[in-house]
């Protein structure tokens, strides 16, 4: 049985929109399915909080948390909008939310709708990019904090631009008079991160980016003073103590929000042993020779494209985006049509947005333990053919 599910016949360096999952994963996911669908009633009223509670235990081990901080939810997006839905109640006129301009667009959305909603504020943070330090970050950042803000919504590894930014530096400055939501879609499984050491007051994250599990499953961490007033964006029978009974706040709030198929988090340990398993160093050597690559697949296309690098080493994880020539869309659409090209002439999946505006774009590669330097090489050849370099 092949590792990967992925078609040989396509170079994959675009892991970390949707990620990929081993087959070891997706193969416990269909056992579960099958012994679910075998009882349905036996398996969700008996079956299911034990296997929902060990696996938890599992995955709040591999981000450094307690189980009682944790609560699954079906993706990152999900995660932000429990928060800030839950915040609501706390934000009057004036208020304000403080973002960056880097942010994931579908959690700047949800940001504006609680502030409509309050008549808060948010307030955009410019980070530039290019740029030559993470203090440019810090500084940018911290720039915008008044005495009226009351939330700071952060990425980890920014979406567009792919950055790591310096968490540590920006929590320690803020909390816990200015509550901080980490958006941390990309970073478990991709850099170190340790969630109780973080600090912040909420932090939600993809599983099935770089922990590579089956698609639907994400966690929503809350540190422990600000657990008992978040409640997830469906409201359903935990709220008044319906299901489950027990386990903590968290847990009887998020852990059955009606009846869906919770496969993918139950098989997120597989996938936690399964890529384990790919390296001798278990997943330190996973994330190191990811990122090892990632930065080969860098520094080859500034080269070609004649620029420096648009930050600095210590900013890039396993995902890396390059600016390209300015080329104006037409549509006011996101996606470059060079991405379009590569997929179709080439057989290359890797993003090609527009940002930050329809007249720049970015080039965004990312790379797993399926890809290899000859997968970078063939993205180098079919970028210079295109962009006629």
């Amino acid at each position: 049985m092949s590792f990967w599910r992925l078609d040989p016949d396509v170079i994959h360096l675009n892991h970390g929109s949707f990620g990929a999952t081993p087959a070891p994963a997706l193969e416990e996911q269909r056992r579960l399915r099958d012994v679910m669908e075998s009882n349905p009633t036996r398996w969700f009223l008996k079956d299911y909080q034990p296997a929902l509670d060990e696996a938890r235990s599992k995955v709040a081990g591999f981000v450094g948390a307690e189980s009682a901080a944790l609560g699954f939810v079906n993706n990152a997006t999900e995660g932000v909008n429990s928060v800030l839905r839950s915040l609501e109640a706390c934000l009057k006129p004036g208020d304000e939310i403080v973002v960056t301009d880097h942010d994931y667009n579908a959690c700047r959305n949800a940001a504006a709708v609680t502030a409509a909603r309050t008549g808060a504020r948010v307030v955009p943070a410019a980070i530039p990019f290019p740029l030559q330090s993470a203090r440019e970050v810090t500084d940018s950042i911290l720039g915008m904090v008044t005495d009226r803000t009351r939330l700071l919504m952060v990425d980890a590894v920014t979406s567009p631009t792919a950055l790591v930014f310096p968490l540590e530096e920006i929590v320690r400055a803020l909390e816990p008079e200015v509550q901080v939501m980490v958006d941390a879609a990309h970073a478990p499984g991709m850099i170190d991160f340790d969630l109780t050491a973080l600090g912040a007051s909420y932090v939600t994250a993809n599983c099935h980016k770089w922990m590579c599990a089956p698609k639907g499953s994400a966690l929503l961490y809350v540190r422990e003073d600000r657990r008992d007033r978040i409640y997830p964006a469906v409201i359903s029978h935990g709220y008044n103590g319906g299901w489950p009974a027990e386990g903590g706040h968290l847990h009887t709030q998020f852990d059955w929000t009606g009846t869906d198929d919770p496969t993918a988090w139950l098989a997120t340990p597989a996938a936690l042993d399964a890529m384990a398993g790919l390296h001798p160093d278990g997943w330190e050597g996973v994330k190191r020779a990811n990122r090892d690559l990632c930065l080969t697949a860098r520094d080859m296309l500034v080269d070609l494209l004649g620029i420096e690098a648009p930050a600095p080493d210590g900013m890039i994880g396993a995902i890396a985006s390059v600016p390209l020539p300015r080329t104006p869309l037409e549509g006011g659409t996101i996606f470059n049509p060079l991405m379009a090209t590569l997929r179709d002439r080439w057989g290359i999946e890797v993003m090609v947005m527009s940002w930050p505006d329809p007249s720049a774009s970015l080039l965004r590669v990312s790379t797993q333990q399926y890809n290899t330097v000859e997968d970078i090489k063939r993205l180098v050849e079919a970028v210079a053919t295109e962009l006629d370099l």
